[in-house]
């Protein structure tokens, strides 16, 4: 790693290491070049200094955010400057939300959720908003399914702050921008301003314009901005939207918002023929539609197969001719929906459908119409063959040769051999999607991939159409923008790049070439995994198709890798000569493996459903031999005795001086290693109260508690080792922690329960399944079965679990159980302690007159943390309705994700609960010098309780030990 000045207070991190430049050199694209350095930057001066050392080095420049693009914009290789990680501010600017200012490494997502409350969003919205990023849709001028040609990045950009390759950093929203912009560079200024005169000043150039931009468009640069604007800072600005890089760098954007549309109808048209439905499209138009979506024969037998589309759909497994209009009206409020839904019902009334259509606005019933149309990615993609590629492209035609152009595109595809293909797309605004899914390392099906393209380029061209509509001209289509816009624009385009960057280092062979055969060279090519992946999951991982979207839930995507990147390193690795191998094998287990939170967030975001985190965990497993397998065994079959000798010990630490046990706990890291001793600091808790066993009296609590179903018990209480282990927070309202607190309120609200017999020595497996230990992971799991079998009267009673990881590790014990356990275990119902107390004890305290709500006792403000347990349980509505039952106002952050704690995964790498919790803590901070600290912080599980706590500096506790106190008599 090398550093280059960048502040008097901070340098510029720039790495070199194989393993960053490998993992950073994949994107959603199917190119790939390797950078000769990555640079973290974190501000503007960072990127002037990124500049200047890539001059320095005779190197290109290219900016990663996101990820997402998928025509080659962001793959170099000279300087890869991630702007991801630190480059994610945002800040509405108007009351109501009208104008919002954001850097370019936040992603959409987030911008849009700090816009809700006003009942704003921003113009684009691509379907990749979960992980692009503010810098990719300026970059590409991003669009979508409804924002048209009228809501693009383009048209609701208000101002932005650019860095220029020569290091001058422009505010094109200040009142003096155009003067400093002559000042700071005058060749610039004065190139621009005569662009500007020469194109208005051709009536050709003028018409060629006017027709590409009355569709959507991003091939080359945006050169409607010299008719549009009249300032060279304006046209500069302007230009940069679509620029892919290439022009200049965007520190931050100021968007002019719309209005956030909650209310929607959505129905599905089906037409027995193609030209019936784009002859419909006129009239659903006019009918106020805002969505309207085409899907082919082709996609409508791929969504057949789809077990969680609408049911409708099974009848087009076998479909030839049909084509459908999947529409959508939408409305500010139900009220307003209404003329939209009269209209529509009246249009319908008037087609020719192949089968009835109904307007529904079910969120359950429109969200699987929606899976037919997002659903193809994910059903295309994942099915491919190991070894192709997953080729998503875009076009747009006038909307009068619509259909003319689907027929033919489908007559390609045939002719070159691609009889899986799939389009669909925005049909109102004439763009289509067509995936293929060609083996680029093959030379035959290369060259049948370029005798494609020549081919499709010349059937769009030919109906006046654009080669790109919304993905962006990349390296893919760079080759063709002269053809597109004739030698006068394109001479233009070439001399608004001489003069932003005249040295040409930035994304130097992206949106514009001198190479016809650019878009044919440094192809992404995707070998199976085989082995490398972890036996049987190889399959799984080989349908990744690198398009980033579980980036930003990922712990660690700041500090080592990401899953995208762990499944890239895989492929290198597969390819990879011997030298390389064994340096990115041995840096793969620290950043890819041990550093792997292993919350498995990633598979709630992937389009193709890869759990990334279950791949971890079967290499950690992979790397153990025979002796600890065994010491994972022997520690699952003395459970009980483990937990008192690990209470014990921490006891003992908690009598040391601090000092002197992180001291100790260093040298044992430096001598058994990082991943096998807890770096001990001063936050460690003390040891807890031991599990509550059948016959205890527990603090608060009942008299007693029985033994499974003999006891009349309505509900098995399973408590988590955690609460055993680890002490509650000092802020705890409620002695003994959550445990007792939940049995308290279960006596308040006249509920009966009992616990499993030998609970001391029993445990959800989760430690040995994180860790690898296959062994010990299968024997606790037939030995909580037992038990768990015995005490709910053979499934009979629920289980309730006081730790949200704990119900996920229980609800998961059935894989590792066999034959006939494994068939009982499906009747078992396994709930965590938000739902049951929501559902169940919450009722019955109101029925008491003890709820909360009603006896005043509320706190004023609570700040809460879902677990990536409560979110894969499917339970933050529950741990929502028990903190609103506690707390007048309850804060949930916009960036609350997994904490990294991840049991002792934050006590091994805190470096990881740090890069997981920096988001979340910046915004509990940011909320408590705005509104003042709240009266408590609660979230469901103890270790990620102890992970916000070291991030924020406040206590947080289970919102059960909350609301345990305020049903206190």
């Amino acid at each position: 790693m090398t550093t280059v000045s960048a502040a008097t207070t901070r340098a510029l991190e720039i790495r070199t290491d194989l393993l960053t430049r490998v993992a950073q050199a994949h994107d959603a694209s199917h190119y790939l070049l390797r950078p000769e350095a990555v640079a973290r930057a974190q501000d503007v001066p960072d990127v002037v200094a990124a500049f200047a050392e890539a001059r320095r080095r005779g190197l290109p420049v290219t900016f990663r955010s996101g990820g997402t693009s998928l025509s080659g914009q962001a793959s170099g290789a000279g300087l890869l400057v991630d702007t991801r990680t630190r480059f994610t501010r945002v800040e509405v600017l108007d009351d109501d939300g009208a104008r919002v200012r954001c850097q370019p490494g936040v992603t959409l997502r987030s911008v849009n959720g700090r816009l809700l409350r006003h009942g704003r969003r921003l113009g684009p919205d691509p379907a990749s908003e979960i992980a692009c990023t503010i810098g990719g849709v300026v970059a590409n001028n991003s669009s979508g399914m409804a924002c048209g040609t009228v809501d693009t990045a383009y048209r609701t950009i208000e101002s932005m702050t650019l860095v220029l390759p020569s290091g001058t950093v422009l505010d094109t929203g200040a009142p003096d921008a155009d003067e400093r912009l002559r000042a700071l560079e005058p060749a610039l200024h004065r190139g621009l301003a005569g662009l500007r005169d020469r194109v208005r000043a051709s009536a050709a150039m003028r018409a060629t314009i006017a027709h590409q931009y009355s569709m959507k468009n991003t091939m080359g640069y945006g050169v409607n901005a010299f008719v549009d604007h009249e300032s060279p800072v304006k046209i500069l600005e302007h230009l940069v939207v679509g620029s892919e890089g290439t022009l200049a760098f965007v520190a931050d954007v100021t968007f002019r918002t719309v209005p956030l549309l909650p209310a929607a109808s959505t129905t599905l048209l089906v037409f027995d023929a193609l030209e019936q439905a784009t002859e419909a499209l006129a009239t659903v138009t006019d009918s106020g539609a805002r969505a309207i979506e085409l899907l082919d024969a082709a996609s409508l037998r791929v969504a057949a197969t789809d077990p969680l589309a609408d049911a409708s759909m099974r009848a087009f497994a076998t479909a030839t001719t049909q084509t459908a209009l999947l529409v959508e009206y939408q409305a500010t409020s139900a009220a307003g929906l209404e003329p939209f839904e009269e209209a529509a019902r009246a249009v319908v009334g008037s087609l020719d459908l192949a089968t009835p259509a109904e307007l529904t606005r079910d969120p359950a019933a429109r969200g699987r119409l929606w899976r037919v149309r997002k659903g193809l990615y994910t059903a295309v993609a994942g099915a491919r063959a190991p070894g192709s590629t997953a080729l998503l492209e875009d076009l747009v035609v006038p909307v009068p040769d619509l259909t003319a152009t689907v027929r033919d595109l489908g007559g390609l595809f045939a002719q070159h051999g691609y009889d899986d293909a799939v389009t669909f797309g925005h049909a109102k605004d004439g763009n289509l999607h067509f995936m293929i899914t060609p083996r680029l390392s093959d030379d035959g099906e290369l060259d049948r991939f370029a005798a494609f393209t020549e081919d499709m380029v010349g059937l769009v061209l030919g109906r006046g159409g654009s080669l790109k509509a919304e993905h962006g001209t990349g390296r893919i289509m760079a080759p063709f923008v002269r053809r597109q816009f004739g030698d006068d624009l394109y001479a233009v385009m070439r001399e608004v790049k001489a003069l932003c960057d005249p040295e040409g280092i930035l994304n130097p062979g992206v949106l514009l070439t001198d190479d016809d055969e650019a878009h044919l060279q440094h192809l992404k090519l995707v070998p199976p995994v085989g082995t490398a992946a972890a036996g049987d999951l190889a399959a799984v991982v080989d349908r990744c198709v690198e398009c980033g979207y579980c980036e930003p839930a990922c712990p660690s995507r700041t500090v080592t890798t990401t899953p995208r990147q762990r499944i890239a390193l895989l492929r290198e690795m597969v390819t990879a000569a011997p030298g390389e191998l064994r340096e990115l094998e041995r840096a793969y287990e620290y950043s890819a493996v041990d550093t792997c939170a292993v919350d498995s967030l990633c598979v709630t975001a992937c389009p193709v459903g890869i759990d990334t985190g279950k791949v971890m965990k079967v290499r950690r497993a992979q790397r153990h031999g025979a002796v600890v397998q065994r010491a994972g065994r022997v520690a699952a079959d003395h459970w009980g005795g483990a937990v008192t000798g690990l209470r014990g010990a921490l006891g003992v630490v908690d009598l040391v001086p601090t000092p002197l046990v992180t001291a100790a706990s260093k040298v044992g890291r430096a001598v058994l290693g990082d991943d096998v001793v807890p770096l001990v600091g001063t936050d460690l808790p003390g040891p807890g109260p031991r599990r509550v066993s059948p016959g205890d009296r527990p603090a608060h609590g009942p008299a007693s508690v029985g033994v499974g179903a003999a006891a009349g018990a309505s509900v098995v209480f399973f408590q988590s080792c955690m609460g055993s282990l680890f002490s509650p927070a000092e802020a705890s309202p409620s002695p003994g922690g959550v445990g007792p607190a939940f049995l308290a309120l279960c006596e308040r609200a006249g509920i009966s329960v009992a616990i499993p017999e030998g609970v001391g020595g029993l445990c959800c497996g989760t430690p040995w399944v994180s860790k690898g230990l296959t062994d010990g992971a299968t024997a606790m799991a037939e030995r909580t079965f037992d038990a768990l079998w015995a005490a709910t009267d053979g499934g009979r009673l629920p289980v309730v679990s006081d730790a949200s990881s704990c119900t996920h590790g229980l609800e998961g014990i059935g894989a590792h159980l066999s034959g006939d356990a494994r068939e009982r275990f499906e009747r078992l119902r396994v709930l965590d302690t938000v739902t049951f107390v929501r559902h169940d004890v919450l009722p019955a305290l109101e029925a008491t007159g003890l709820d909360p709500r009603t006896t005043g006792s509320t706190l004023a403000s609570l700040v809460l943390h879902p677990t990536c347990s409560s979110i894969h349980l499917g339970v933050v509505g529950d741990l929502e309705a028990v903190a609103r039952a506690v707390a007048d106002d309850v804060v949930l952050p916009l960036d609350a994700g997994c904490c990294g704690f991840a049991g002792d995964r934050g006590m091994l790498h805190p470096e990881l609960t740090a890069a997981a919790t920096h988001a979340e803590a910046t915004e509990v901070a940011a909320h408590a010098r705005e509104h003042g600290r709240a009266d408590a912080y609660a979230s469901s599980n103890r270790t990620c309780e102890m992970g916000l706590s070291r991030a924020t500096g406040e206590d947080y506790v289970h919102v059960v030990e909350l609301l345990e106190a305020a049903t206190r008599a």
